[in-house]
């Protein structure tokens, strides 16, 4: 039983077993997560809309990207990674 969810294994298997590749798409899908969610707390705060900080912050944006890349929902081109930075 994993205590990790999605696991690993499932996680790996989207980018080829390779760790890194996985490190970079979710860093990079994260990133793009955390940009997303600031702008929508920053709203909120100006419309003072309590609901909408709390649902923001429910999860972290690690957690949303490694969910998403699990689901297929977030995927990478191969043609277009850098064979060099492997």
């Amino acid at each position: 039983m994993s205590l990790i969810e999605p696991k690993i294994e499932d996680l790996l298997s989207e980018t080829d077993q390779d760790r890194f590749l996985l490190c970079s798409i979710a860093s990079h899908r994260a990133h793009d997560i955390n940009d997303m969610l600031r702008k929508q707390r920053d709203r909120a705060i100006q419309l003072q809309i309590a609901s909408e900080v709390a649902r923001a912050s429910n999860k972290k944006p690690l957690s949303i990207a490694f969910d998403e890349i699990s689901s297929e929902e977030v995927s990478y081109n191969p043609e277009t990674i850098d064979a060099r930075a492997h």
